[in-house]
């Protein structure tokens, strides 16, 4: 669920900024030229700047581990170096270099994923270690991957091959190579997984269709078409909590949004059917109007068309649809709040453009979704920063690289001591709010030569 990217290949950060959602939908992060951006999404569909780093650095990736502290950024001046931070006391955790550009950083609460044009690099997130090295990929200049966000099942998704869409999936915790999948004849344009790790969906560079496949099981679970009549960029797809509704941006004007229906007695393979454990109760997977009665003709007198007419028949159609006022710009979409009922579901699009759209979905009747809000990004009032100062990039701007690590110790306590005093003052003395990584109640937790290690923090 990412665009931008100063180091992509496909220009999606030319001219515009690098936009993320993060683990779960609740936040969004925004890379610009000034540094990188957090906002929180409100429940009355507004939008919150809560951190900016005003760094003065072209920031072209940045992700949020789900609503913790902890940030991996990228920036056009060092575009090797990954750094990762803790965002509430403005303070560099680590850093990693790579032996080639980063061209997407994925997270979950087990694993970190550097990805390079030809390798792909797992770390262990509680202390960073990197464990192993996907080496010798096939060439992925687009840096296209997908971490399940799921720690029991941490599945990596990658290209397997340049030529056709072959999807390899490997085992991020154990460390071994899972599955193969041959999602497609055309190379690979997008991948995302289900909140629960056991589906996942592809798209190629036609983008005419999308394939949801179980995982490790290699079954095709549902097929969708996103259209006949052109040949688009899938641009990101992104998956509901529920796992009920798949949303699809493009380099068009239009977002579809897909449901995945259970229907019982359904043959696998094409929209509409599904396995157990997402899918929505049985009497609701009925297909409307015409087009849902040439699919039950379609099923009935398979035997009697060619193959690949009955395939296109057959293929799911657009459960609901959205129409962004300004089309041209790459946009990454998210699904929020399906669980609150018919009028709560809401649609989400951020483009590289700056601008945040929220539509009304109707998770049960679907059709054309209206736009409610309109958000400008980089417009929003910004969060309160502390003084220059007394902050860590304070402290380090403009000298960094002429310090000793004592120097850079002792500056980074501190900047570290003025923020949890200032932090205190303002809670009213001692417990009013200061953060200290080696709580193990924060995450993610620090270790130092003087205390035990931290007990694994629990889970957000």
């Amino acid at each position: 669920m990412s665009l931008g990217g100063g180091n992509n290949t496909d220009g999606s950060n030319a001219g515009g900024i690098f936009v993320q959602f993060n683990q779960d939908c609740t936040s969004l992060v925004a890379g610009s030229s000034s540094g990188y951006h957090l906002f929180a999404l409100t429940p009355d569909d507004g939008v919150e700047e809560i951190y900016a780093s005003r760094s003065g650095q072209d920031t072209c990736l940045v992700d949020r581990l789900f609503s913790s502290s902890l940030v991996a950024i990228v920036t056009v001046a060092a575009p090797r170096k990954l750094i990762v931070c803790h965002y509430k006391k403005g303070t560099e955790i680590c850093n990693y270099s790579y032996s080639n550009t980063i061209l997407a950083v994925k997270l979950n609460r087990s694993r970190l994923i550097v990805c390079l044009e030809e390798s792909l690099h797992i770390h262990n997130i509680r202390d960073m270690r990197i464990l192993h090295t996907i080496r010798d990929t096939p060439p992925n200049p687009r840096g296209l991957c997908a971490l399940s966000p799921n720690v029991d099942r941490c599945y990596v998704a990658y290209p397997g091959s340049s030529a056709v869409g072959e999807v390899q999936i490997f085992d991020a915790v154990h460390l071994n190579a899972k599955c193969v999948l041959s999602a497609h004849d055309s190379p690979l344009a997008a991948l995302a997984w289900s909140m629960c790790g056991r589906r996942l969906a592809t798209a190629s560079e036609r983008g005419t269709v999308i394939r949801v496949f179980a995982v490790p099981e290699r079954t095709r679970l549902y097929e969708f078409r996103r259209g006949v009549k052109r040949c688009v960029s899938i641009g990101c797809l992104a998956f509901s909590a529920c796992g009920q509704l798949l949303a699809a941006t493009s380099n068009t004007e239009t977002v579809h949004v897909f449901r995945l229906e259970e229907e019982t007695g359904a043959s696998v393979g094409t929209g509409g059917s599904g396995g157990a454990g997402e899918g929505v109760g049985e009497g609701e997977g009925a297909a409307e109007g015409w087009m849902g009665w040439l699919s039950q003709a379609v099923s009935a007198g398979a035997g009697y068309l060619p193959g690949a007419v009955a395939d296109v028949l057959a293929q799911g159609r657009a459960f609901a649809s959205a129409r962004l006022p300004v089309c041209g710009h790459r946009a990454v979409v998210a699904i929020t709040n399906v669980s609150r009922g018919t009028a709560g579901a809401r649609l989400l699009v951020a483009t590289c453009a700056g601008a945040l759209y929220v539509y009304a979905l109707d998770a049960h009747e679907g059709g054309e979704c209206a736009l409610l809000r309109t958000h400008r990004l980089l417009d929003a009032p910004h969060a309160h920063e502390a003084p220059e100062g007394d902050s860590y990039a304070g402290a380090l701007r403009g000298r960094q690289h002429d310090m000793t690590e004592s120097e850079r110790a002792a500056a980074l306590g501190a900047a570290v001591s003025a923020a949890e005093a200032a932090a205190g003052a303002a809670g009213g003395g001692a417990g009013g709010g200061a953060f200290d990584l080696r709580d193990p109640a924060h995450f993610p937790p620090m270790r130092t030569p003087h205390a035990p290690p931290a007990a694994p923090a629990p889970a957000d």
